[in-house]
């Protein structure tokens, strides 16, 4: 306990799922937290997103921890509107230490329209670099910044494992987008090095959230049935990884992130860490 304290962390897509599980497990150990969450649905997305009153429960956590936190309404695709946020944030909260570029959206199926590239590929890519780009003013030696990549991203549009990989125009947003959020942690790690900050990206197989449990993501999984329900995909989830879980729980990814973000891994930079059960090894990544 304790490896935080001290610090601020930055966490976007804090509303629910992994972003509020790392957001808590960072004030577990001691940090002040800004978070913030579009609290509203898009359009091409088929499942909804976190609400407002899911980042207040997000902000309830965090407090519930002894933390400050300062919580706030705001789409990462909006740089303006995030700057405004962090720049307000880290003025009353007294400087910003961490980075934790969270927010995403994953919007399947083949009935999906151009638009819905266009917002994936916006909200897992620019939406990251906004996240990251307003808060490098703010960040100095020792800083850190951590990036959420996926492993199913990373995968060839040829499929998964013949189960017809992420499909249509919004899988194929988000696959760009996380293809490239490696090469872009890699190539910014190279240039804030000198700084002595650090940027890593985790990369998840299944992760048990809203993300993986709607109906879209069941039919790309079970292609077979015409309205798959969770148990029928959760038959064909293990396929994903080497060790025999159909998913992993967003704490998991957590204990990565507040290693990433501790001075622990001090010296650990430019790296693309895989909490998947094996799966990267699986698909050959």
């Amino acid at each position: 306990m304790g490896r935080m304290t001290g610090k601020v962390a930055f966490v976007t897509g804090a509303g629910r799922g992994q972003g509020r599980s790392h957001a808590v497990h960072l004030a577990d150990e001691g940090a002040d937290l800004v978070i913030v969450d579009i609290g509203e649905d898009i359009d091409t997305n088929s499942y909804p997103l976190a609400t407002a009153a899911d980042l207040d429960e997000t902000a309830r956590l965090v407090e519930k921890s002894g933390r400050r936190v300062i919580a706030a309404q705001v789409d990462v695709r909006d740089r303006v509107g995030l700057k405004g946020v962090l720049d307000d944030a880290v003025a009353d909260l007294g400087g910003l230490d961490v980075v934790v570029a969270n927010a995403g959206i994953c919007p399947l199926g083949n009935d999906i329209p151009v638009q819905g590239f266009v917002d994936a590929f916006d909200v897992d890519f620019v939406g990251v670099v906004n996240s990251v780009h307003v808060a490098l003013p703010h960040l100095k030696p020792g800083g850190a910044i951590v990036v959420t990549g996926s492993v199913a991203g990373l995968v060839p549009q040829t499929g998964i494992n013949g189960q017809g990989g992420m499909q249509g125009a919004g899988g194929d947003g988000y696959g760009l987008a996380k293809k490239m959020i490696r090469d872009y942690t890699k190539s910014l790690a190279l240039t804030l090095g000198p700084s002595r900050i650090r940027v890593n990206a985790v990369h998840p197989t299944n992760v048990d959230t809203d993300m993986l449990h709607n109906s879209a993501m069941y039919k790309t999984f079970r292609p077979d049935l015409p309205e798959p329900t969770r148990e029928d995909a959760e038959l064909t989830f293990p396929f994903m990884q080497a060790m025999p879980v159909p998913y992993i729980d967003a704490s998991d990814i957590s204990h990565a992130v507040v290693y990433l973000a501790s001075d622990e891994s001090r010296y650990v930079t430019g790296q693309q860490l895989f909490v998947d059960a094996g799966a990267s090894l699986k698909l050959g990544l």
